[in-house]
C-alpha cells in the first residue's frame, strides 16, 4: 500500500473509532438491560461488567475489548509490515478511543483489555509477561486495579527486552509503549487513591448494586 503524509493520521483516527466502540455498555444493556455506568464502579470495562451483569458478559466484554485493540495493529502490520511506527500508532489510537470515546462524552474505560490485545499483536512475549505479572498480583492481593497498574508499569521494560532476540525496539515503539503505560496508570488514579486509603474493593463476582443503592447502604 502506498504511504502518504496523511497515512499516520488516517491510521490513528480509524483505530480511534474502532477502539471507541463501548462493548461493555452495549453488552450490559443486551444481557441485563443495565447501564453499567450506573452500577458498581461505573466503569464500562470487563471487571465492572462481570460484577454488575455476570461472568459471561464480563468475559465477552474482555474478549471484544481486546479484539478492538488487536485488530487495528494486525491490519497495520498486514499493510505496512516494515513500519513498526504505524503499528504502535494504530494501537495507541485504539487505546485512546477506548479510554476517551466520543460517543460517551470522552468518558470511557481504563484500557487494560484493549492494551492487552494491542500488545498481544505488537509483541506477544511482552504481553505474555505482563499477563503473568497481572495474574501473580491479583492472585496474592485480589486487587484487579493493582494488578492492572503493575502489568502496565512493567510493559515498557518487557517490550524493550523481549522485542526481538538481540534487538531493541525502534524508538517510536519504546515511546509509544511508555505512553500507553502512563495512560493506563492515569486512568487508575481513583483506584490508586483508594488503595492508599485502604478502601479499594477486592475482586468478587458478587453482583454490585446501583450507585444510589450503595450510598443508601453506607
Amino acid at each position: 500500500m502506498e504511504i502518504t503524509t496523511s497515512t499516520p493520521a488516517i491510521l490513528f483516527v480509524a483505530a480511534y473509532f474502532c477502539g471507541s466502540i463501548p462493548f461493555g455498555l452495549l453488552l450490559g444493556k443486551l444481557f441485563g438491560a443495565t447501564d453499567v455506568r450506573k452500577t458498581g464502579s461505573g466503569n464500562i470495562g470487563a471487571t465492572n461488567v462481570a460484577r454488575s451483569i455476570g461472568l459471561g458478559a464480563g468475559i465477552l466484554t474482555l474478549v471484544l475489548d481486546a479484539a478492538k485493540g488487536a485488530a487495528p495493529v494486525w491490519l497495520a502490520r498486514s499493510y505496512f509490515p516494515e513500519h513498526a511506527t504505524f503499528q504502535i500508532l494504530a494501537g495507541l489510537g485504539a487505546l485512546v478511543g477506548h479510554c476517551f470515546p466520543v460517543w460517551l462524552k470522552f468518558r470511557g474505560g481504563k484500557g487494560v483489555a484493549t492494551a492487552a490485545g494491542f500488545f498481544g499483536v505488537l509483541c506477544w512475549p511482552a504481553a505474555l509477561g505482563a499477563l503473568l505479572v497481572f495474574v501473580l498480583v491479583v492472585s496474592f492481593t485480589r486487587y484487579v486495579s493493582l494488578a492492572s497498574i503493575s502489568a502496565a508499569a512493567s510493559m515498557p521494560l518487557l517490550v524493550y527486552f523481549l522485542w526481538a532476540p538481540h534487538y531493541a525496539p525502534p524508538l517510536a515503539v519504546s515511546l509509544g509503549t511508555l505512553a500507553a503505560a502512563i495512560l493506563i496508570v492515569y486512568k487508575h488514579d481513583a483506584n490508586l487513591q483508594r488503595l492508599v486509603e485502604g478502601t479499594e474493593p477486592k475482586f468478587s463476582l458478587r453482583k454490585t448494586p446501583h450507585k444510589h443503592e450503595e450510598k443508601e447502604a453506607e
